[in-house]
């Protein structure tokens, strides 16, 4: 347990690995007199959901409500336990991929004893993600669209580049003031307006990559990924070329790259980019995480690239 003010305090789920970090943040929020909420319940994992309870003993509250940022395993799964153990309902996406008690929508207020949460629906890394607004910190709690380190995965068919790059604008646009961003996976983010920029640039700067070696020549997703993140843990190109496949698709619906099929058999490292073995660098729980986060459910063929 963290107190990261006199509102928020912080419990950190025992999932840590590459994509979660050193773990998915839990975050209690007190509203009102003996009563709390829970943004993000976490992954199923009964230590963690005790670890809530008891924090929330502690501190002498009693969960009112449990509010979820978007429904990937490491994410919501700990709210149906939770909410079985307190009695308190869940709060989700319109489209939530999980059991929701009360569907939220864009610009809807939460109003508490002593609380107030905007909602913000925030599309783009997953198409159910909400970003939620404590009114009275003037804090954003962005799950995983604003991390508190490193780069946010944005990989079809879940995740959307468009869509991504829009709400961090709206964010920065509406938010731009904000105190503090509490994200999903590591530390506090004390300059919110600061950090939402450098996620806007970073998107540009990866596109204005893959638009230059396109320029030189077509090429596939792993000779891009050979280029651009060559001096990225190599582990890691599977995540990349989730990512440069959503900036290509992007590309594509604007009329700016052509695609072309590529029907002869893939070499190994290929394979290992395009349809990783994720066991390999994951755990089952971590790889499942992995799975869902990257969309390698969905298998990638190989296709060459050019611009339009």
């Amino acid at each position: 347990m963290v107190e990261l003010s006199e509102r928020v305090v912080r419990v950190r789920a025992p999932n840590p690995s590459p994509l979660t970090l050193s773990g998915t943040n839990t975050y209690i929020v007190r509203i009102g007199e003996g009563a709390a909420l829970v943004i993000d319940p976490g992954p199923p994992i009964d230590a963690h959901v005790q670890s809530i309870i008891s924090t929330v003993v502690e501190m002498k509250l009693k969960i009112r409500a449990l509010l979820v940022t978007h429904g990937h395993p490491d994410h919501a799964p700990a709210a149906e336990p939770l909410s079985r153990a307190t009695n308190a309902p869940i709060y989700a996406h319109r489209q939530p991929t999980f059991r929701a008690d009360f569907a939220l929508e864009d610009r809807d207020v939460l109003e508490f004893e002593d609380a107030k949460l905007t909602i913000v629906d925030a599309p783009g890394h997953a198409i159910d993600h909400l970003v939620f607004y404590l009114q009275e910190e003037k804090t954003l709690f962005t799950g995983d669209v604003v991390l508190g380190m490193g780069t946010v995965v944005v990989a079809p068919p879940g995740g959307a580049m468009r869509p991504y790059q829009r709400t961090l604008q709206r964010l920065l646009d509406e938010h731009g003031d904000a105190r503090t961003i509490y994200g999903g996976h590591g530390e506090e983010v004390l300059d919110p307006r600061a950090k939402l920029v450098e996620y806007i640039e970073h998107r540009r700067m990866r596109e204005r990559q893959v638009l230059e070696q396109l320029e030189k020549q077509p090429a596939t997703i792993p000779a891009l990924v050979r280029s651009i993140y060559a001096g990225v843990d190599r582990r890691l190109w599977p995540a990349a070329a989730r990512q440069l496949l959503a900036h290509l698709i992007a590309l594509e619906e604007e009329n700016r790259v052509v695609p072309r099929l590529i029907t002869r058999e893939l070499t190994p490292e290929e394979t290992e980019i395009l349809d990783p073995n994720l066991r390999r660098i994951a755990d089952s729980a971590a790889a499942d995480v992995a799975r869902e986060e990257l969309g390698t459910a969905v298998h990638l063929p190989l296709v060459e690239y050019r611009l339009a």
